[in-house]
């Protein structure tokens, strides 16, 4: 489906003041100038991370993710890239949206724009030792430092946790790999769909007489940027205290595992292996999606009392004297049969039916929305989960994303600057750490950024 037109945006955004940022003139080299600049760092900024600064090394899902949420709540991120090429999702288009991009800027996709917003962009090329040289200078001023190579490799460059905590000790290192910095899988390369397979989330994932299926999303790399995020706050909460910074490893197949909870300690503690229930829960029944009119619905009685109010709530009360569905328990083991029973119910009826029917029950229930209708959501805008923010090198001049997902009382988690483009703040950043023009410019006739 095409996207929705603009003013069905505006009636999320339209109670806000638009992101049109202003700030210092951009440094202009002599080969790459941009039309205009973002600033992250500025006097908008009133996160809770206002201060902290992190270099991040990564690229495509995981570890960006796991910064943006960290510049989300007000770190200064500034996004180490490769010239020319820059991280793979920049490269990551739909079929269509090439056409909607000004190409004078560089490689951007939606994509890239989903999880790097509120970052600063340079490239260095750390092949050569001017360029890690930089990359040395910004260490010792910054909290935290983050990359996601294969294990072994940083250390290669010269630029593992032993080289870069010399510098800084009370730097934050954070890995993120496939299968963690030891073991037999150490040096294997991870990917989201492999450490879902892996982990076993697959295995319990999809219809039950279908076969195994991954998340609609990078749930493994995201749930590991979700881990990461919250270790590396914690490394700077326990710096406070020690003064000194530590390393932090994480991995997509560990997060995969972490995450099978009642799953995983069935089969740890009573031998149980986990099947697949389609959208079906292994304990609850009735729990489950069901065919309507219009869509599919998905509702759920968690408990016994909650059983009985579905039932009176669809007038099938003569379900509660039928032994077999007395008990969740005894309604598991006749889940076909209950299940059946909802199932021609919700057939009859739409899914705005149902939430009426349902309306103040106190029951898990909801439509099965598309992205459409789940951006159409009543909660959606009043709390800010669609945003805008300029971007003339985008159709129309701006760019929508997803708002994030936490409020504080007190400081603000908001999009100040939309994803930058490809060393977009290379001469800002090494101004700052003292770079003169002449240096910068030499520095660039090598190829070193």
């Amino acid at each position: 489906m095409t996207r929705p037109p603009l003013p069905l945006f505006r009636l999320f955004t339209s109670h806000l003041v638009p992101h049109r940022l202003s700030g210092p003139p951009r440094q202009k080299s002599l080969d790459r100038s941009l039309s205009y600049s973002t600033v992250v760092e500025s006097a908008k900024n009133n996160g809770c991370l206002k201060g902290i600064r992190v270099l991040d090394l990564s690229r495509i899902l995981a570890a960006p993710f796991c910064t943006q949420i960290l510049a989300d709540y007000g770190a200064d991120v500034i996004k180490v890239e490769q010239p020319g090429t820059g991280d793979d999702t920049r490269h990551w288009k739909v079929h269509g949206e090439d056409q909607k991009w000004n190409k004078t800027e560089g490689p951007m996709s939606v994509y890239f724009t989903a999880v790097n917003r509120n970052k600063r962009s340079i490239t260095l090329n750390l092949k050569k030792k001017e360029a890690k040289a930089v990359l040395f200078d910004l260490a010792k001023t910054s909290d935290v430092f983050i990359e996601n190579f294969v294990p072994g490799k940083a250390d290669e460059l010269g630029i593992g946790y032993d080289s870069i905590s010399k510098l800084n000790p009370r730097i934050v290192y954070a890995s993120i790999s496939g299968y963690g910095s030891t073991g037999p899988y150490a040096t294997r390369a991870g990917y989201d769909a492999i450490a879902a397979a892996e982990g076993g989330l697959m295995h319990i994932s999809g219809e039950k007489t279908g076969k195994p299926v991954r998340p609609g999303v990078g749930m493994m790399d995201m749930t590991t940027g979700l881990y990461t995020h919250g270790a590396i706050l914690a490394a700077l909460r326990a710096r406070d205290q020690t003064g000194r910074g530590q390393r932090i490893d994480a991995s997509l197949l560990e997060s995969t595992l972490s995450i099978l909870i009642n799953i995983g300690v069935n089969w740890l503690n009573l031998g149980l292996e986990g099947q697949r229930y389609g959208s079906a829960h292994p304990s609850i029944a009735p729990y489950d999606t069901y065919e309507t009119k219009n869509g599919y619905f998905a509702m759920g009685a968690n408990n016994d009392r909650q059983f009985k109010v579905l039932c009176e709530r669809f007038g099938c009360t003569e379900l509660l004297k039928d032994e077999r569905f007395a008990t969740n328990p005894s309604r598991v083991q006749n889940r076909e049969t209950i299940d059946g029973i909802m199932n021609d119910f919700c057939k009859q009826r739409t899914m705005e039916e149902l939430m009426q029917i349902l309306k103040g029950s106190g029951l898990a229930h909801g439509p099965v929305n598309s992205i459409e209708r789940a951006f159409e959501h009543p909660q959606a805008g009043p709390r800010q989960m669609v945003q805008s923010t300029s971007c003339d090198a985008f159709e129309n001049g701006e760019i929508r994303m997803i708002g994030p997902p936490v409020k504080f009382s007190e400081n603000r988690s908001e999009i100040r600057a939309r994803a930058p483009f490809l060393g977009e703040h290379t001469d800002e950043v090494l101004h700052e750490i003292g770079i003169s023009d002449k240096r910068i410019e030499d520095l660039r006739a090598i190829e070193a950024i």
